[in-house]
């Protein structure tokens, strides 16, 4: 049986799959840049309560399996990944800002996570850079 959370308000189970991907689908999420995003990441769900239970970062997309509180909504943590993200990765990799005129995408790809066992999706997800 899954284990719920709950707020004040709210007793839930919100898990989300959610990708994105550079400007331009580039291919430049490699080394220093993956393993720094992957701490900005990691960052941001803690501060957001927003449970990270798998990600995975490719070279030219992300993905993430979240759980978030239905009352913050899963847009906003994601817009706070990639403002975040994309602010301190472009000041501390000056090849970022040099390619791309922003570093994301405007858009994302997000479904929730009910139809398919969790244990499939998180091992889609896990297997990405297999």
């Amino acid at each position: 049986m899954d284990s719920y959370k709950s707020n004040n308000n709210v007793v839930y189970s919100c898990k989300y799959h959610v990708i994105w991907c550079p400007k331009y689908r580039r291919d430049v999420l490699q080394g220093r840049v993956k393993e720094r995003l992957r701490q900005i990441i990691k960052k941001v769900c803690y501060e957001r309560n927003a449970e990270l239970i798998s990600h995975e970062i490719m070279p030219d997309h992300v993905h993430i399996l979240v759980e978030v509180d239905p009352q913050y909504g899963v847009h906003k943590l994601v817009k706070q990944i990639k403002g975040r993200s994309s602010r301190e990765l472009r000041q501390e990799f000056v090849q970022l800002t040099t390619r791309l005129p922003t570093l994301w995408s405007n858009s994302y790809f997000v479904s929730t996570v009910g139809g398919a066992p969790l244990d499939v999706i998180k091992q889609y997800i896990e297997t990405q850079n297999a």
